[in-house]
């Protein structure tokens, strides 16, 4: 049978399912719990039980050593009894710390010509708390930075997911495809960006993305999917051909499966056989909306394409409150520099 957990001071009340940690429902449900690990190792999502029972069928409570009576381990504890928690709850980016992390690249795998998707493991006892939308730093050797979005949802963490496409001469992207290995040791800081999904505002939302700026939009619709947000969503993916499309069976299966969802696809520079939408991405969004006032809408993808989709948009009538945009430059050397602009 389920059982019912609500939080002090949050006074937040979620339901836990048989079989499902309270960590695990609560992030479901939108609840921000903190954690760490997930495994019951570092102790991180500890919370005092103030009412009721519970059981580790785990057995993994390391994260208790040397805490108080009565503290237990949310990621672990399996209610045997509704529950009432005291907790610190997790509301903003900023109460989530950034961490230097060491990974190791589980699997590289490309996706097509010039992306390929890498697959991040941190060590046994960390998982990575992050918002949907995020990115993280590879830190180099010398000290260097490279910055790429987190394209999986917070609650799908066991793997980190980043799609890295290939910059002619850069020296970071050219070792990714040619001469990183798997199982190669790697450094990233992490979580970073305000570029995150506000999964709160009961607006109906537009996503556009140009390039691999659809892997943050990525995140943010798998997140919002979880949930059960019952919005409408509309993906624009711009690319310059149909090949560009990576991953393009991934948000045709959104359409199917999802009430509310639509995806449009934009080529600039169309193959002959193509048959959907062409030009620029933010032509066929205003094509498309006379009046843009009542939307959420998320940009990301190229400095180009997010300034030229702001403008456009709010000439629609959409404001600064409610754009939130992520721009990819490139440096020489192939750097991309991905800070998040919260509108």
């Amino acid at each position: 049978m389920s059982f019912k957990v609500r939080t002090e001071p949050g006074n937040h009340l979620f339901d836990v399912a048989p079989g499902e940690t309270v960590l695990a429902a609560a992030l479901r449900q939108g609840i921000g719990l903190p954690y760490g690990c997930r495994n019951g190792q570092c102790g991180a999502c500890a919370a005092a039980l103030v009412t009721g029972e519970l059981s580790y069928p785990s057995g993994r409570t390391e994260g208790l050593e040397g805490r108080p009576p009565g503290t237990c381990l949310p990621c672990q504890a399996a209610p045997l009894s509704d529950l009432t928690l005291r907790v610190t709850e997790v509301h903003a980016i900023t109460q989530i710390e950034a961490r230097l992390l060491p990974c190791r690249l589980e699997r590289k795998e490309p996706l097509n010509h010039d992306v390929m998707r890498l697959y991040l493991k941190l060590p046994e006892n960390q998982r990575l708390q992050f918002f949907a939308g995020q990115y993280l730093d590879f830190i180099l050797p010398d000290g260097r930075r490279r910055a790429f979005s987190i394209a999986n949802a917070p609650h799908d963490d066991a793997l980190i997911e980043l799609h890295v496409r290939h910059v002619p001469g850069g020296v970071f992207t050219d070792h990714v495809f040619h001469d990183l290995a798997e199982k190669s040791i790697l450094r990233i800081q992490a979580p970073l960006g305000t570029f995150i999904l506000r999964e709160d505002s009961g607006r109906p939302l537009i996503f556009i993305g140009g390039g691999t700026g659809f892997a943050p939009i990525k995140g943010m619709i798998e997140h919002a999917m979880y949930r059960g947000v019952g919005l409408p969503m509309h993906l624009y993916w711009g690319v310059r051909a149909r090949r560009d499309l990576y991953l393009p069976e991934l948000p045709e299966r959104w359409t199917r499966d999802w009430p509310g969802f639509r995806y449009t696809p934009v080529l600039s520079q169309p193959d002959p056989d193509w048959s959907g939408r062409t030009g620029l991405v933010h032509e066929a969004v205003v094509a498309d909306y006379q009046d843009l006032s009542g939307y959420d809408i998320y940009l990301s993808g190229p400095p180009a394409m997010v300034e030229a989709g702001r403008i456009a948009c709010e000439a629609r009538g959409a404001t600064r409150d409610h754009m939130f945009s992520d721009a990819f430059t490139y440096a020489k050397d192939g750097k991309r520099s991905a800070d998040a602009h919260p509108g």
